[in-house]
């Protein structure tokens, strides 16, 4: 997999599509990549997220065509894929600040969007601190939330400070853990891992867990079990608070290590995050895995 390629490649689909009702599925397929992986790294690289930028172009290009004055506001609302003429309008205010009744008068504010051109500037990707590890098959058991693909950096940590707040704190000052759940957070180790699954069900998400080792036992109401298959693994280090050091280390690897690398392709979406333990500050170290696999060299 060429990864800018597959970028570029999706943007020229969801332009070639922008008239039909396409989404991170049928984007995805068109470029060979699973919606995790192209969701995460499309809004990494160009900073929008792929619904986002479907959005954006259907609003610009709306305004266009109500400039021109050949269609009605209802033709046009049914033509970039609003359901109703009143969804259209609350989006087109929201994007543009005026509603669609006003473009005339306030053409001067009408606010462009453009198709993207990836551009990627590789700056020592290949130089970053990683090792490449197999490991076998294993289960995680922890806290499961549905997170929206383009709010991860916001709502991760939130999430995380909500766990913490409700199970973790009570037990490292000294709780003992009686209860079933109490007990599985303390021998699993909860909290040593933060694990990003391709979310079936809903494309536009990713099951996000704060996790540990799930050992076999019963599992308590309010906990959820993962597998994680068997792979090599590329394991990327990083050292400082949390959250800015593991999000600053993903953008790197996403920027810099991928489109760089002539070695491995990634395997299939899940990503995990490792937490050491101790207080998050400038010496705190944490690290991402990503399951990779050799890169195909055929010509």
């Amino acid at each position: 997999m060429d990864w800018v390629k597959s970028l570029r490649g999706a943007i020229e689909y969801m332009e070639e599509h922008i008239l039909e009702p396409i989404g991170p599925e049928e984007t995805a397929r068109a470029v060979s990549m699973s919606p995790f992986y192209l969701q995460k790294g499309f809004q990494i690289v160009t900073g929008y997220g792929l619904g986002e930028y479907l959005r954006n172009r259907r609003l610009y290009l709306a305004a266009l065509d109500l400039l021109a004055g050949e269609e009605k506001v209802i033709d046009i609302a049914y033509k970039y894929c609003y359901q109703t003429p009143e969804s259209f309008a609350k989006a087109f205010a929201r994007f543009h600040g005026f509603p669609p009744s006003q473009i005339r008068r306030e053409r001067v504010r009408l606010k462009p969007f453009l198709p993207l051109k990836v551009k990627i500037s590789i700056q020592g990707g290949n130089n970053m601190d990683y090792i490449v590890e197999k490991m076998d098959s294993f289960q995680v058991i922890g806290f499961a939330e549905e997170i929206p693909m383009e709010r991860g950096y916001e709502l991760c940590p939130k999430f995380w400070d909500r766990v913490k707040e409700e199970h973790f704190l009570p037990l490292w000052n000294g709780k003992p853990a009686e209860t079933s759940l109490e007990r599985a957070i303390v021998e699993c180790n909860i909290g040593m891992y933060g694990v990003c699954i391709e979310d079936g069900g809903n494309p536009g998400a990713f099951t996000y867990l704060a996790a540990g080792r799930y050992d076999g036992r019963p599992v308590p109401e309010g906990l959820e079990v993962a597998r994680i298959p068997a792979a090599s693994w590329a394991k990327f280090r990083a050292v400082g608070p949390l959250p800015v050091a593991l999000q600053s280390l993903n953008s790197q690897i996403f920027q810099e290590w991928l489109p760089g690398n002539e070695e491995y392709d990634l395997a299939f979406p899940i990503n995990i995050e490792f937490y050491t333990p101790g207080e998050s500050g400038a010496d705190y170290e944490s690290a991402i895995w990503l399951p990779v696999k050799e890169k195909s060299h055929e010509n």
